[in-house]
């Protein structure tokens, strides 16, 4: 590691906490304004930050940049605007004694440090900023450099909005995102894979720097067998097309029912025949990030088919699978997918959904809780004492009941994994306590009196104790 540029990275960190430091807490007014000009950034070059995540891609659909990257998270900023006076308000609790007052005071942690992925350029990076600046924290943003356009006009833009002691963009490869989660923050927030969220935890872990990690993992869904199968799949495909599947919730492989096998295909064609005309020349269908990811893809399908699987392209007849020049690759289904196979060991990212048949419901949860506990699971099926059971008996960071990927956009819960799939959550309410120091603060009685039962000598006291464990 370049010892200057970590030098260099610990000067903008020091000066951004001397900064803090000297102005003090923030007020809701500082708090608002830096949510508010957030705001204002995305809304006013959306189509410039939209053009440029669109160039990074190769293409990205113009509507899906729009929705998520945009409206989504200008949605979260203004949730947190609007709500964060009444979440800055001090919670009276029960105190020890008469005439004491206790009460707890959510602090601003200090400076926190952002490390965003490609995939969702924006979203992904002002989602955590909603609940930092919320929380009065000042940051430093690490964008991907897999999406260099889009994180180029970010550092220009955020330069514009933002004074330097409050929103740093640091830019650079793998090795400068390695000097930035090595930096002693107040807190760290990743989003990626999970290999590469085990070196960043390692890195905070010298500083003592707490982290939010959100990590994705292989989220099933479950289509059980009283479920609708035409609406299952129609609903678990548009997620797995929407941003070609490169989306930390992307279904990450099926369990079905035996019933529902046989017509599995045919549902699967007809919903994509009825959602995408074409997959190449189509508009509203997203290119994958990178050759090399194009390529580990296609290296998932070409082992998948190796061992045994059979690959169902749903592109549409007479159209190229996937066309390595536009890097565009339709849906395709993995049936009778297997352990064994690099597709069901790895997060796929990408159009790829494989399926295994089960037994039914129990076999699911057995085989869900054999395996590492992902980021979101999904189950289809109308009897409630099932969906309770399956909420119960399966762990996951969430659970979406007869949908796909409903959760994320829905401000007043919490966005975040659990085990393998990350640690903390964000999102409105959840991200302000999550950038914030919950302080508890003590105001003692003119007397003393809890102060006073400490003090020597003990004989009195000694008696009351003794008299409090007979009568207890």
């Amino acid at each position: 590691m370049d010892t200057q540029v970590q030098q260099d990275l610990l000067s903008i960190l020091q000066g951004m906490k001397n900064a803090q430091l000297a102005a003090g807490p923030a007020s809701l007014e500082l708090r608002r304004d830096r949510l508010q000009r957030s705001v204002r950034l995305i809304q006013e070059n959306h189509q410039a930050l939209a053009d440029a995540i669109s160039a990074d891609f190769a293409h990205r659909s113009q509507y899906q940049t729009l929705l998520v990257d945009m409206v989504t998270t200008i949605k979260g900023l203004q949730h947190a605007a609007e709500h964060v006076g009444e979440w800055m308000r001090p919670q009276v609790v029960e105190a020890g004694g008469p005439g004491m007052q206790a009460r707890i005071e959510q602090q601003a942690l200090g400076v926190v440090g952002v490390i965003s992925p490609w995939n969702f350029p924006i979203n992904l990076a002002f989602g955590p900023l909603a609940g930092v600046f919320a929380a009065g924290n000042t940051a430093m943003l690490k964008p991907s450099e897999l999406t260099p356009r889009t994180s180029d006009l970010l550092a220009e833009l955020v330069g514009q909005y933002f004074a330097p002691h409050e929103l740093v963009v640091v830019q650079g490869d793998a090795d400068i995102g390695r000097a930035f989660s090595a930096l002693p923050f107040d807190h760290l927030v990743f989003t990626g894979s999970t290999a590469v969220g085990k070196h960043v935890m390692r890195a905070a872990a010298e500083n003592l720097v707490p982290v939010t990690l959100e990590l994705g993992g292989k989220s099933p869904v479950v289509i059980d067998e009283d479920a609708d199968l035409e609406t299952a799949i129609a609903r678990t495909l548009t997620i797995k097309a929407f941003n070609a599947g490169q989306i930390c919730l992307s279904p990450d492989y099926l369990l079905i029912t035996p019933a529902h096998l046989p017509g599995l295909v045919n549902a699967a064609q007809r919903f994509v025949a009825s959602s995408y005309r074409s997959f190449q020349d189509n508009p509203d269908y997203t290119a994958i990030i990178s050759p090399q990811h194009f390529a580990r893809l296609q290296g998932l399908l070409e082992d998948a088919r190796a061992k045994g699987a059979t690959i169902i392209s749903l592109a549409a007849a007479g159209e190229a699978d996937a066309d390595p020049h536009s890097r565009k690759m339709a849906p395709h289904l993995v049936l009778d997918a297997t352990d064994d196979m690099a597709i069901m060991q790895e997060e796929i990212f990408g159009p790829l959904l494989p399926v295994m048949s089960i037994p039914g419901f129990d076999a699911a949860l057995q085989y869900i809780n054999a395996h590492p506990r992902p980021l979101a699971a999904y189950y289809f099926g109308h009897q409630q004492d099932k969906q309770q059971r399956f909420s119960l008996q399966t762990t996951s960071g969430a659970l979406v009941i007869n949908d796909v990927m409903t959760h994320a956009a829905i401000d007043s819960l919490p966005f975040g994994g659990v085990g393998a799939s990350g640690m903390g959550a964000y999102h409105g309410l959840h991200g302000f306590k999550r950038f914030s120091h919950a302080k508890a603060v003590v105001v003692q009685s003119e007397d003393g009196a809890s102060n006073l039962r400490l003090r020597a000598p003990h004989q009195d006291g000694l008696a009351a104790i003794k008299a409090f464990f007979q009568t207890a």
